[in-house]
This record gives C-alpha cells, sequence and structure tokens, in this order.
C-alpha cells in the first residue's frame, strides 16, 4: 500500500457500526436523491491530509475519494419540528474513508457545500465540519436530476458545477465484502479542530441504502481543485446513487 499501513477493519466490525448508538440523539433528517461518485486514488496521497490518528481506509489497496450531491430535508433538532425555509436545502461533499486507532471505520470530508447559511455555522461551530456557503439550486423532471453549484469566494463566486442524472435498474442493498458496501455502508463520521488539534467522531443511524445503476449525462471534478487534489484524469470508477434514507445524528465524542 505504498507505505501506508493497514489497518482495515474486518466484515463484522463493519457491520457493527449499523447497531443503534448509545450516544444521545440530536437531530434528525432526510437524506435524498444522492449520487455517488468515486475515484480511486493513490493512498499515500490521501493519508498526507488527515490528521495523524486517522488512517485512509483502502478497498483493494487504493483509496476512494467521492463527490456527493443530495438533498438534505426535514433537518429538524430531535425535540422540535422542522421549519419551512430552514429545513431544506442542498449539499455538495468531498469525502473518503478512514479508520481510526480504535479500528472504527468512517467518513472523512474535505469539504461540505451547502445552499443555506445557517447549517454552515452550526456544523462548523458545534460539529467542526469544513462546511462551505455555495449558491445552489436542483430540478427534478421526468427522472432526471440537475444540480449546480457555486462556491461562494471571498472575490464572488467559483465556477458553476453540474451534475445532471437519473437513476436507472432495480433498487438493491449492497453485498458485505463488495465495493459499494464498502462506499455506502458508513455509519460514523470523524471532525478535526485543528486549533486545539482535538479529534472527533459522531455516529449516524438510519437503514442500509438501497442503490441503483446511473445514466449519468454530466458532472464535474472542481471539488478536488478547491479542496488542493489533484484532479483525476480519468471518468469515476464507481457511479451509484441512492433513493435515500431517514437519518438519526448522534452526539459527537472526542476521539483524541
Amino acid at each position: 500500500m505504498n507505505g501506508v499501513q493497514n489497518r482495515s477493519p474486518g466484515i463484522e466490525q463493519r457491520l457493527r457500526e449499523r447497531e443503534p448508538p448509545q450516544a444521545a440523539c440530536v437531530m434528525h433528517q432526510v437524506w435524498k436523491e444522492l449520487l455517488f461518485l468515486h475515484w480511486s486514488i493513490d493512498a499515500e496521497e490521501v493519508q498526507m491530509r488527515l490528521p495523524k490518528t486517522l488512517q485512509v481506509d483502502c478497498f483493494d489497496g487504493r483509496a476512494w475519494v467521492g463527490v456527493v450531491p443530495f438533498f438534505m430535508q426535514g433537518v429538524r433538532p430531535r425535540f422540535l419540528p422542522a421549519v419551512p425555509g430552514i429545513s431544506n436545502f442542498l449539499e455538495l461533499n468531498l469525502r473518503t474513508y478512514v479508520v481510526d486507532s480504535k479500528g472504527r471505520p468512517g467518513v472523512w470530508f474535505f469539504s461540505l457545500d451547502t445552499s443555506h447559511r445557517v447549517p454552515v455555522w452550526i456544523a462548523r461551530r458545534f460539529f467542526h465540519l469544513p462546511y462551505c456557503h455555495a449558491i445552489m439550486t436542483a430540478t427534478r423532471k421526468n427522472g432526471v436530476i440537475e444540480y449546480r453549484s457555486s462556491r461562494c469566494n471571498s472575490d464572488g463566486l467559483d465556477e458553476e458545477q453540474i451534475y445532471r442524472w437519473s437513476r436507472n435498474g432495480v433498487l438493491r442493498t449492497a453485498e458485505p465484502g463488495s465495493l459499494e458496501f464498502f462506499l455506502m455502508e458508513r455509519y460514523r463520521l470523524f471532525s478535526h479542530n485543528a486549533s486545539k488539534e482535538r479529534l472527533y467522531s459522531g455516529q449516524v443511524h438510519h437503514k442500509p441504502y438501497q442503490f441503483s445503476e446511473v445514466d449519468l449525462q454530466t458532472y464535474s471534478k472542481r471539488l478536488f481543485v478547491l479542496n488542493g487534489l489533484e484532479t483525476p484524469l480519468s471518468e469515476p470508477d464507481s457511479v451509484i446513487a441512492a433513493p435515500g434514507v431517514p437519518v438519526s445524528i448522534h452526539t459527537l465524542s472526542r476521539v483524541q
């Protein structure tokens, strides 16, 4: 693995992540119409971007970096109702997959763009996640989703990213050990407070994704550039989509 130590957990440990968390639920959300575009890249390129206590999680000896646009709906604190105009928005993230020193697999976000300023503030303040504000729109017509995003920079808007796709084929769940299982079956996130050098872990809980093949018409690699990663020359190595799941978000705990 080109010098990156292999700490990849087994299937049993990955399946244990599906169990309901013991930590308190703090928020409910619905993730809808997720597009998963993934590229396999050299593990060392990812490892150098991670906090020292996290290790890149590899499949077939390679790291995987994913672009994921989707719809966030019904976002609300546990004991409060959803609020029109605040609870529904769009998100676009660039992510990879990691393992902590306890062998727990999870997601590491390079960036998360969203169309609403309130979630940006909450996520940065309380979850230590690298959220960015963006101007985003999405339409659904005759099964085709068109998703557009332009990140807000200090000097204006970044170039527009366009994703256009439709789901095709029969929905199915990922088989343990498959690439789709490795990419989608993630129930833990890690975040880092760089100023205090603290690593945190938070769990999410939902039913396993159902997914299908995709008719992918247009996509963007712009997030690689925005996050200082080398832009892959090839098309995505994996393209799948999911109609979505209701999700519970649970409290963060400090890992170190």
